[in-house]
């Protein structure tokens, strides 16, 4: 088989403009490519307090166990801290205490949560862990479902946590769940109104969710996400005593200085100088997008790299397409090959359109 290689360049300008805060670590990522726009010390590793609480609703929610009727058990007898005050007997279903768990930040309610989606709190530590494992959050360990440090802690880093909020709010129940900023409840032993600690709810129009955290080991944490122009991002601040003030800075940096680019789009291509498959549509799955500064002025190079296959068959992959920036590879796409339909599309008009 011989390969065919294709280029397009892009010229796209490129430029950083200084932020920073008064964290320990941090970062401002873009979620959908996680891209990192801003960094600092976002590989050490540490104590995260109550932004652990994050992976133990992303479990839940995953469990499809949300409607789950359950009576609260001598599984919080431990709890102590924050916590909505649950009691022995009364009932409530999974999807209420995780509203629980993620505006109040209920110790208790991460208990009950645990022992009733995988049977014991140690059975479902076992799971947040495996699950850390296979979203590659290299630098994370979870003694507990709640992060108290006194129980042994939970340790991660600034990076990591942005990669599991990133995963997290691609599911739309907890999307739900982070954004509420007021939750009204009725139990067969009390009513409750729980408001969100998350302060950045209210101060900053922008903000889609996230989560509050402290101990006096981990001192203040935070996580909260924020959408603007199809632009999706996510900060973690660790050990930062102003950090709702730098959340917001940061993701006004990022709104103020990236662009959401749709760089490939899913469907059918046309390669303009290829000749090798003029009888036949070539097509990717998917749509990649990448934020970039309107100030940039690198190069995004596209490559399109081909196989000249001879027994072609329908959805055969024939190659892929790497997208660079500068030198630096940030993404690779497969190209299929279809039967021929008289429609296509025109990659070089679509180039057209990004910088519309």
């Amino acid at each position: 088989m011989k390969k065919i290689l294709l280029l397009l360049i892009l010229l796209i300008p490129f430029n950083i403009r200084a932020v920073d805060t008064s964290a320990e670590s941090a970062i401002l990522m873009d979620m959908d490519s996680n891209r990192i726009l801003y960094a600092k010390n976002i590989n050490k590793q540490r104590s995260v307090a109550s932004i652990s609480k994050i992976m133990t609703a992303y479990l839940a929610v995953e469990s499809e166990k949300l409607d789950k009727k359950v009576t609260i058990g001598s599984e919080i007898d431990k709890s102590y801290g924050s916590g909505i005050y649950i009691k022995k007997g009364e009932i409530l279903t999974i999807r209420d205490l995780l509203y629980g768990l993620m505006l109040r930040s209920g110790n208790d309610a991460s208990y009950s949560i645990a022992k009733n989606i995988s049977g014991s709190v140690d059975n479902f530590v076992s799971e947040m862990n495996k699950k850390a494992s296979e979203l590659n959050l290299k630098n994370t360990i979870f003694n507990n479902p709640n992060g108290l440090d006194e129980d042994k802690g939970n340790y991660s880093t600034a990076y990591d946590m942005a990669i599991l909020t990133s995963n997290a709010m691609k599911n739309k129940e907890f999307r739900e769940i982070v954004k509420t900023k007021k939750y009204n409840l009725k139990t067969n032993m009390n009513t409750y109104i729980w408001h969100n600690k998350n302060k950045l709810l209210n101060m900053y129009k922008y903000a889609t969710g996230g989560k509050t955290g402290y101990t006096k080991i981990a001192k203040r944490t935070l996580v909260n996400t924020a959408s603007k122009d199809n632009l999706n991002l996510v900060a973690v601040t660790l050990n930062d005593g102003n950090d709702f003030k730098d959340q917001m800075d940061l993701f006004e940096y990022g709104f103020n200085n990236y662009k959401n680019y749709n760089i490939l789009k899913k469907g059918i291509i046309d390669i303009v100088d290829d000749n090798y498959y003029k009888k036949y549509d070539l097509y990717i799955k998917n749509d990649f997008t990448y934020p970039l500064s309107n100030d940039e002025l690198d190069l995004i190079v596209i490559k399109f790299n081909l196989e000249k296959i001879r027994n072609v068959k329908k959805d055969m992959k024939a190659g892929y397409i790497s997208v660079y920036l500068g030198n630096l590879l940030i993404h690779k796409e497969d190209i299929y090959i279809n039967k021929k339909i008289k429609k296509s599309f025109s990659l070089k008009n679509f180039v057209k359109d990004i910088f519309k």
